[in-house]
């Protein structure tokens, strides 16, 4: 069985779907492809189990409602630890993230690292066809998260990412909350301050050209009270000590 599975979440992506599943069995053809749909009423979940149908190194996870971005990959990660999978890789469905750049991700989780982030906000690291606003947000967010948590991971918030199975057992994920985007701050902000080993690889991220983004002024909003929770917290508890 191989030992990598690249958990792609879905809703309303069936423009989308085909082409970041034919990427992925290109670029790392021994790893699974998970795709985890959130009910799209466009035909998403049809879709991607028609290429589960004509490929055994797809699957999909069906769930009954849209509930942010976090609980698909929560229900997806566990379902991949319930496989018994070494790592799993997070990768979003727009064709944003390259999956070319997954077996030097890939090798940096097994050369011993527990988390491995495509980062945008590293030398070597880039962001194409972004708006000067949406290249500013993004930014200015990731400066504020590092600041308040205190942490050296450069791109909090990216979405593509390796992990190594066992840290997740370990880690547990029944404490995390969150639901939006922020999801990937709290998960790599645990990691982190938990001990385990964390490494940055640079990627070039690409605004889709199909489909419709999520973004919204919600997401941004959950993600700057949850970070300042959290900030504020984890200064009390170090003063307390």
């Amino acid at each position: 069985m191989p030992n990598v599975v690249v958990v792609v979440p879905t809703y309303n992506e069936i423009e989308n779907v085909s082409s970041i599943v034919g990427r992925l069995r290109q670029a790392v053809p021994r790893a699974h492809v998970l795709v985890v749909d959130d009910s799209s009423p466009d035909g998403t979940g049809e879709r991607a189990e028609e290429l589960a149908a004509g490929d055994p190194g797809v699957s999909v996870l069906h769930r009954a409602k849209k509930e942010g971005l976090g609980k698909a990959y929560l229900a997806g990660f566990a379902l991949a630890l319930e496989r018994g999978y070494d790592y799993i890789v997070q990768i979003d469905a727009d064709g944003s993230h390259d999956p070319s750049d997954l077996p030097a991700m890939i090798t940096l989780a097994k050369a011993g690292n527990d988390l491995v982030i495509g980062s945008r906000w590293i030398p070597g690291g880039s962001v194409k066809n972004w708006p000067w606003y949406r290249h500013s947000v993004s930014q200015a967010g990731n400066s504020y998260a590092r600041r308040m948590l205190r942490s050296d991971i450069k791109d909090l918030t990216a979405g593509f990412r390796v992990f190594r199975a066992s840290a997740l057992r370990e880690l547990g994920l029944e404490g995390v909350s969150s639901q939006g985007y922020c999801f990937q701050v709290e998960l790599a902000w645990n990691m982190e301050r938990a001990g385990y080993r964390v490494a940055e690889h640079p990627i070039t991220f690409v605004e889709r050209s199909t489909g419709r983004s999520k973004m919204h002024a919600g997401i941004v909003a959950e993600a700057l009270l949850r970070v300042t929770g959290w900030g504020i917290s984890a200064t009390l508890s170090s003063a307390r000590r």
